[in-house]
């Protein structure tokens, strides 16, 4: 899985889940995965939502 912001890849635990986080719009249904750098760089959810591509 890619990074919504910096496009690098995710890791992944064994059982398929992101080390990382998912940052959800409000009004929308759609997910975004966040990995664990951006989430240093960009403290807020409205940080994270500004620079996703």
């Amino acid at each position: 899985m890619k990074c919504s912001i910096c496009n690098g890849n995710i890791a992944e635990t064994f059982l398929k889940k992101i080390l990382g986080a998912y940052v959800k719009k409000e009004g929308s249904s759609k997910k975004y995965p966040v990995c664990f750098e951006c989430q240093k760089k960009f403290t807020t959810k409205e940080e994270l939502l500004a620079n996703i591509k």
